[in-house]
């Protein structure tokens, strides 16, 4: 990116996201194919079993019904592994893209999967807790809470007790109550996949750096979360509503020898339409997270400052950790000091060009972007740093002194 970073409103977040997707829209949308892709082949090969045994009747049909539960189970258990699989990999790929794309990085589809390959089984744990803490979680309470209910009423209703208004009610708390802890706990760990790829730290360290970054934050991702929802249902009503309309419109399809085969096609127009809108929006939040992550690192992390000072040369590489002996006390360092030494080595850095040594584990810029970077070029690791307050002011004293 050739414009200075800077904090950003969700407006400016928002227009970067569309011009971003809009400039790279190939890849972006190739990277989310590939889920949307194998998601779309079990749903046709479901399809197909469901044709297979809808038209049987007598003890045939007992027989395909039996055959189909069967083939639906293995199918269901082969399915969601290499989906979940599929959707971590294509998720940590985009963060990967869209980081770079914000950084000033060309990027490819091969080289986004294959820069994020090497560790994939990091982002499948943590898309797999993902899914378990904001989806399958809130279900089971809701299943729990529903028979609760339910054995509640019958119980008051053989007593003699009328209870139904009072289920009712409970079960729209419940409801109300899930759906606020789903979208809490999405926001709250919404940050956790640009946080794997961008500092390369494990599944934990994810969760709790995407809980210290989006503080102060979640209002703007909330509404983005919302924006993504109303996007969704707008371009499904837009591509479904016309080829249902068409499908009415074919000779025949009232009939009643019709019937079950226009149900079924309509049936494969819904979910096709529902598949083909996710793979076109899925890059929206992708690159979206990244734009609110870099956000938030320069808010809270005066990253923008930093990043200006590692382009320039002028980043001091963090001090090594001394080995104390056992039994010894160490020596008191005080906070003044530490921004003594941190001063002293940027104006050392500062007069002399050399290049850092590469096992103080620096990042270094490229001097020249390659036209074909297969494998790509990784993006740079910015370690979250040791300190949560906000380092801003420091930053921009040091670079004063360097000056």
């Amino acid at each position: 990116m050739d414009e200075p970073l800077h904090p950003s409103s969700l407006s400016e977040i928002l227009d970067r996201t569309a011009e971003i997707y809009r400039s790279r829209f190939p890849v972006f949308f190739g990277i989310a194919v590939l889920p949307t892709a194998m998601l779309t082949l079990f749903a046709s090969i479901a399809f197909l079993l469901i044709l297979r045994v809808a038209p049987g009747a007598g003890s045939s049909s007992i027989m395909a019904g039996v055959f189909a539960s069967i083939a639906g189970a293995v199918l269901f258990l082969i399915a969601l592994p290499i989906l979940l699989a599929a959707t971590a990999l294509a998720n940590a790929a985009m963060s990967h893209a869209a980081a770079r794309v914000y950084l000033g990085h060309p990027i490819n589809i091969r080289g986004s999967y294959r820069a994020v390959w090497e560790r994939g089984w990091r982002f499948i744990g943590l898309f797999v807790f993902e899914t378990l803490v904001v989806w399958v979680a809130p279900f089971a309470a809701w299943s729990i809470l529903l028979l609760f209910s339910a054995a509640l009423a019958t119980l008051a209703q053989s007593a003699g007790i009328g209870s139904g208004s009072l289920f009712i009610l409970s079960a729209l708390l419940a409801i109300a109550g899930l759906i606020s802890y789903g979208f809490w706990m999405a926001i709250r760990i919404s940050l956790a996949f640009p946080a794997a790829v961008v500092e390369q730290i494990g599944s934990w360290g994810a969760l709790r750096r995407s809980a210290l970054l989006t503080h102060g934050s979640r209002g703007r991702i909330l509404l983005l979360f919302l924006l993504g929802v109303a996007l969704n249902w707008i371009l499904s009503m837009a591509i479904m509503l016309p080829l249902a309309f068409l499908v009415t419109l074919l000779p025949g399809a009232e009939s009643p020898q019709h019937a079950q085969s226009s149900a079924m096609f309509t049936m494969a127009i819904i979910y096709g339409s529902a598949f083909a809108v996710q793979a076109l929006t899925r890059p929206v939040y992708g690159i979206a997270l990244i734009l609110f992550y870099y956000d938030q690192r320069i808010r809270q992390e005066a990253f923008d400052i930093e990043w200006m000072m590692l382009k320039a040369g002028l980043v001091v590489p963090p001090p090594p950790q001394p080995q104390f002996q056992p039994g010894v006390a160490p020596p008191p360092v005080g906070e003044d000091r530490q921004q003594g030494e941190a001063i002293a080595a940027a104006a050392q850095t500062a007069a002399a060009p050399a290049r850092v040594p590469a096992e103080v584990g620096v990042p270094e810029i490229p001097s020249g972007i390659p036209a074909d970077p297969i494998p790509a070029d990784p993006i740079p690791v910015h370690p979250a740093p040791r300190e949560t307050t906000p380092r801003r002011n420091r930053s921009r004293a040091t670079l004063r002194q360097v000056e």
